[in-house]
């Protein structure tokens, strides 16, 4: 989620090493438990991903707003809304929706391309990136066709669609929403949450999701998980490390999180990938790391 705050250079001892193991795990095991709630028969929009976003959502806005914090005003409600179709309907979504024919682990490599769509976008808004930064661009790209193009993924067209939409869609929502009027970056998760949740219950709705029966233990467990470790925990972690650390640092879990989806989609769903699927891996989380480390050397 994009919530633009400003980045201290102080760090806070062991809360950092704390807040950057939860981002770190919790985010990479979001993939697995979409994997189970899918498996459990679970609606993919509707409940699984938008039940999901409207509870986290809406108990962190009763929470913020219990403790006097600022609703967002009329004029910011629309770039909430925006934010939330994009970065949620779009980008969480479209994974869970590719979860229905991909691996868990496969998801999470092509959700790690995210960082290379931003830089892009970056440079058509006139940030001109760095001889670095276009070689961590180039190099990511070639990942990311040898992805799509050589992995199990060729088998699966509609999964394809899905993974390439997902992270155009998270991009595109955090580069339109910077230097936008927002509330306060809680807030903004909070409300950006309960946005996305709304129309994501509705897209579910509107392509004909029905619940048939009640939810078994493992589906009712997942999206629990998913709502309070993933969406709750997880992001309140990646806010307050954007506030404390240095940005590169915080959002070093886009080349952290594949591993560790792949490691517990391989361990608990006994996922299998080809050497091509770890090849493109490999090859996405070296542009990142590029593009990273051109960033530092220029800031």
């Amino acid at each position: 989620m994009s919530v633009p705050v400003s980045a201290q250079t102080a760090p806070r001892g062991g809360l950092v090493v704390v807040a950057l193991l939860l981002v770190y795990v919790v985010w990479g095991s979001t993939y697995l438990g979409i994997h189970l709630a899918l498996e459990s028969g679970l609606p993919p929009l509707s409940v699984i991903s938008g039940t999901r976003f409207v509870l986290a959502g809406g108990l962190l806005y009763a929470l913020l707003r219990w403790r006097g914090v600022a609703a967002p005003t009329r004029t910011q409600w629309p770039t909430l809304v925006v934010m939330g179709f994009c970065l949620l309907f779009l980008g969480n979504g479209m994974v869970v929706m590719a979860e229905r024919d991909v691996s868990s682990g496969l998801a999470a490599v092509a959700v790690a391309s995210v960082p290379l769509w931003m830089a892009l976008f970056s440079a058509f808004r006139g940030e001109r990136p760095t001889r670095g930064e276009w070689l961590g661009i180039g190099i990511g790209f070639a990942g990311v066709l040898w992805l799509n193009a050589g992995s199990s993924l060729t088998a699966t067209p509609a999964g394809l669609v899905f993974l390439l939409i997902a992270p155009l869609g998270w991009a595109a929502g955090s580069i339109w929403s910077r230097g936008r009027d927002l509330p306060s970056p809680f807030m903004t998760a909070a409300a950006q949450m309960l946005c996305g949740g709304v129309i994501l219950v509705a897209g579910g709705l509107l392509r004909g999701e029905r619940m048939d029966m009640l939810p078994n233990l493992q589906g009712v467990l997942s999206v629990g998980y998913l709502t309070v470790f993933g969406s709750i925990i997880g992001f309140t972690a990646y806010v307050w490390l954007l506030q404390n650390v240095r940005p590169v640092l915080a959002s070093s879990y886009a080349y952290v999180n594949p591993v560790i989806a792949v490691a517990l989609g391989a361990w608990i769903a006994h996922e299998r990938f080809s050497a091509a699927d770890i090849g493109a891996m490999a090859v996405i989380l070296a542009g990142v790391v590029v593009i990273t480390l051109a960033r530092v050397r220029r800031t």
